[in-house]
This record gives C-alpha cells, structure tokens and sequence, in this order.
C-alpha cells in the first residue's frame, strides 16, 4: 500500500508533539544530563584510563601483544561497571610489520635524509632501490601519463590538504585517494616506488602513515608517507634541478599467517526491550606511530566511560546497551565487519549505532547516517544539548567499524541509524596516524566532554527511541 506524504507528515508531527508533551512532562531529562557532565567533570576516569593505554599499553597495530594487552586491559576496567555480560568476539586478520629499516633519502651529492616511513600495507624495496622522482600535484595528474611513461621513476605525490576547507575531514577525503591508490596508478605507468605527501594542514616533521591499496593484477610496489617539510624540500630541489634521485629501504611485510585476534563486547540488558540494541564503540587498535592517543585511544575510554557513568548514576536502560571496541579499523576493519556479520547470522535487531573515532577534541554534536525523518528526531535533542556546546545535528557520517551494520548484506532492521560523535576538527590531523598521536596532546576537559556527550545521547536515544523508528 502506498501512504500519502501528509499521512508520513502527520505521524512525524505527532512523534516530534509527544516528545515535546515527554519533555515537558518529564523535566528530569534536563537533571540527568546534568547530572551526566558533573559526574565526568568531576569524577571521570577517562583521562587516567587514556594515561595506562597510552604510556603502559602503548601502539596497538593489529597483531601486536600490546593490543592483545589492550583487550585484556579493557575488559577488567569494565567488568566493574555493574554490566550483565562481558565477553570477546573472535576476529581473524592481515598482521602487517613495519620491519627495522625505513630509509628514503636524497642521495644527489651525498646522502640527505628524509623523514618519511612505509604506508601501512606496503611492500618492502628488497634491498636499496634508488631512482628519480617525478614529482605529480595528485592521483589525477598521475593518472594522465601513459603506460610506460614512468619507467624506473619513483613518483612523489604531493598534493596538499587544502587549507582553505574549514571542515578538514573534507579537506583529507579530498586527498586521501593518492595515499590509497597512489602506488598502483603509479605501478600501471611503470614506476617502481611511490612517496605520499603527508595528509595534514601542518608543515612539520612527522610522517604521517595510513592504510594503502594494491589493485588486482597490478605490480606492487613500495609506498611511504613523507613529511609534508620533506615534500617540500624534495619540490624544491625537483624545481631547481629538474630531477633528482631518491633511496629508499623498507622491510615491511604482510605476514602469510592471518592472526586471531579479539573485538572487546560489554553490554547491559534492557529492561524494556532486551532484543533491541544500541551498540556503542570505537576501535582499540590503532597505527605503529606514536600511541593512538586521539586515533582511537580517545574514544576507548570514552566509551568505558559511558559504562562507568551509568553504572554510577544508577541509570537503567530501556533497550540492551552494548559497548563495542573493535579490532583492526585501521588496515582492514574486520572487526567491524565480523561483528555485523556475526549479528546478521543471529538476526540481531540493532537500533542504533553510535561511534567515536575523531579524537579527543572538544565536542560539537553529532551527525547522523540516517532517513530525513531521523534528523528530525535528533535535532529535537538540541535544546536539551546546546548547554554543554553540542549544537550540531547534521547528516553525515556514523564511523568506520559502525558501518558494516547497516550494508544491505548485514542489515537486520531497516530503520538502523548510525551516528558519530563530532568534535571540533581543527586539530585532528596534527596528530592522525603520525608519531606525534600521544597521550600528552590530548586535553583531559575535552576528553571528559566527549564522553560525557556520548553518555547524554545514548541516554536520549534510549528512552525516546521511538522517535526513530518509521
């Protein structure tokens, strides 16, 4: 049966009226948030639970014993947080390594060397490869050579982020697909090595890695992030004297052996509607450069922090809340996939999906993947929220490992929104993926907000559900 546009009308208007009767109704909303942000202000054991990750636990690439350590840490953090289960979920993996020997230098009249280091799934050079580089503005401009064109070169890609983009998660999708594809556009045209400007609006010293992509049946070769002031020295000689040459040794490998490694699950039951489900997380794993303090150290335990403020508050939800720290975001996100398969398989009904995974900055809202209608319902929380700065509502992303639940594939219930949490994203790429993510350049009162803005809005999610559902 078709339903008329003012039928769909008529209903939104009614849920958005009961809200408002709810709101007037039941003005402890109001006391409850509150009560929420003093609590983590005063209280919170974030910014100390981000201290032990970061300086006891450290970088947790997929693996690795420190994130093995990382799980094994969490779960005794939030087993004592009054939840009904806590358990790990299985996930199977690619163990990238760095190797010990990451050299890209100058090599024209000596040996001038570069900061730079191997993107994350790259091959390695198998011994000292040298050759000239030729320098593109981008993945667009590279694609315009032909084949063979760059026989033997090693191409530099250095297209900037673009300063004037005053959202920079714009500014890095922008750019991001040469890091990505960059080596083997370049490998098809005959080159034997890339090098990647760094994707940050900094110039400064710190490579900045990432994951990276090698096309079916293309050669692969090696690829590493340069320093956005190496790649502007490196343009400057290439401008001065038209080409110059380049040394690069990288012992990076991926492993033949697939690793079993581990996604952390926490939940508390609902106590109205225990089979409808909210899921929260972020992913434990991070990059093998400094101690993914803000990528994603920030939202682990933001979102222990969730747990612990509900627990503390004595707040009992309405639907099963459930805490997910996946495993693997950053090359690969199986474990965001191996848990929306895993809830497909079982007919899991997932409500809501939230996420954080943008750094421990102060936050601004929320954006929601999500119908019209469901923007609606969320804008309606702004009132309640626009005291403690969160003022954005807006269409957009939920996050990496929350993704998967809601492809065609894994999707159990139609109306699955995802949200993710929005700090301010000024700072964010300072820090991304490069040895400078540590626990020292994360502020401990932006911390705290964040997750107690996560706590306020699965706490609005929870009792007004309803308004989501269509």
């Amino acid at each position: 049966m078709k339903v008329k546009p003012t039928f769909l009308l008529a209903i939104l208007l009614l849920s958005n009226f009961i809200y408002a009767q709810d709101q007037a109704d039941d003005k402890g909303d109001s006391l409850v948030i509150r009560s929420i942000f003093d609590e983590a202000l005063m209280n919170g054991e974030s910014y100390s639970h981000l201290n032990y990750l970061c300086k006891k636990i450290g970088m947790r690439i997929t693996g690795s014993q420190a994130a093995e350590d990382a799980v094994v840490w969490s779960k005794s953090v939030v087993k004592e947080y009054g939840v009904d289960s806590v358990y790990v979920q299985s996930v199977e993996a690619e163990h990238w390594v760095r190797g010990d020997k990451e050299l890209v230098a100058i090599s024209d009249e000596g040996i001038l060397p570069l900061h730079a280091c191997a993107l994350g799934g790259s091959v390695g050079t198998d011994g000292v490869l040298e050759a000239d580089v030729v320098e593109v503005s981008g993945i667009e401009e590279l694609k315009a050579y032909g084949v063979g064109e760059l026989e033997g070169k090693i191409v530099l890609l250095n297209e900037p982020m673009d300063k004037k983009m005053i959202n920079t998660f714009n500014a890095y999708g922008a750019c991001v697909s040469q890091r990505y594809s960059g080596a083997s556009e370049a490998a098809k045209r005959g080159a034997v090595a890339v090098l990647v400007r760094s994707l940050t609006t900094l110039t400064d010293v710190f490579p900045h890695t990432g994951s990276m992509g090698y096309e079916n049946g293309v050669t692969r070769i090696p690829a590493a992030a340069l320093a956005t002031q190496d790649a502007d020295v490196l343009h400057r000689y290439i401008d001065s004297l038209g080409t110059v040459k380049v040394i690069m040794n990288l012992n990076c490998y991926t492993s033949d052996r697939v690793v079993n490694t581990y996604n952390l699950i926490a939940e508390v039951k609902g106590s109205e509607h225990p089979d409808q489900i909210i899921v929260f997380g972020a992913h434990i794993d991070s990059w093998d450069k400094g101690e993914g303090a803000h990528d994603d150290g920030a939202g682990v335990v933001q979102c222990m922090e969730v747990l612990r403020l509900f627990n503390k508050m004595g707040l009992k939800p309405k639907n099963t809340i459930r805490m997910v720290l996946y495993m693997n975001e950053e090359n690969g996100n199986r474990g965001g996939k191996t848990y929306a398969e895993n809830a497909k398989a079982i007919d899991e009904n997932h409500i809501c999906a939230i996420e954080s995974d943008r750094g421990g900055f102060s936050p601004r809202g929320f954006s929601i993947d999500g119908t019209d209608s469901q923007q609606i319902a969320l804008a309606n929380f702004h009132e309640i929220l626009e005291p403690y700065g969160l003022h954005y509502f807006k269409k957009g992303y939920g996050g990496v490992d929350i993704g998967p639940l809601k492809r065609e594939e894994n999707r159990v219930n139609e109306n699955l929104f995802l949200l993710g949490l929005y700090p301010d994203s000024q700072r964010y790429f300072d820090y991304h993926h490069s040895a400078d993510d540590v626990f020292e350049n994360v502020n401990q009162r932006e911390l705290e907000l964040g997750g107690a803005s996560m706590a306020a809005m699965l706490y609005l999610v929870d009792k007004y559900w309803y308004l989501f559902s269509e």
